[in-house]
């Protein structure tokens, strides 16, 4: 009964893997995309966070493989674990992206952007907009190169 279901959660293992690897492909094209037309599109924060929530499912499922007795290459382990680091990496510095951009261009809060002209606002929203997708797309193509190289490493 252990042997097959090890099978399973392998082969589930292997799709959802498969499944990471384009998604995050995915989300790296959107994202630059998003970055050279600084568009605000909503379906890129939605792929992005669905490429997040299935490499946390391919992380669970390697964990579940490896309690099961499966024995991965080293490299695979830390090529599979590093896309969470560098994906809470990146939202944290997304979250600091607005207040970078403010205190580049002098300005103590958001409130003082309020008070400028509009087109000076949205000068600074769309400052702001640019810096968040292109973090994000560069952290999507980091996390997308460490989930190749865990396919290539696997065991």
């Amino acid at each position: 009964m252990r042997l097959s279901q090890g099978r399973r959660v392998k082969q589930v293992h292997l799709v959802v893997g498969v499944t990471a690897i384009a998604s995050w492909g995915v989300v790296a094209l959107c994202g630059a995309w998003a970055w050279w037309r600084i568009s605000a599109n909503p379906w890129f924060w939605r792929l992005l966070r669905l490429a997040q929530a299935v490499t946390v499912l391919q992380v669970a499922l390697g964990g579940i493989l490896v309690a099961l007795g499966h024995k991965p290459p080293g490299l695979h382990v830390l090529y599979g674990i590093v896309p969470l680091l560098v994906s809470l990496v990146a939202e944290a510095l997304r979250a600091a992206s607005a207040q970078t951009v403010l205190d580049a261009r002098g300005y103590e809060s958001a409130r003082a952007v309020g008070k400028q002209p509009p087109e000076e606002q949205r000068a600074v929203v769309l400052a702001i907009l640019r810096r968040e997708l292109g973090l994000m797309a560069i952290a999507a193509l980091v996390i997308l190169v460490l989930l190749l190289r865990a396919a290539q490493t696997a065991g």
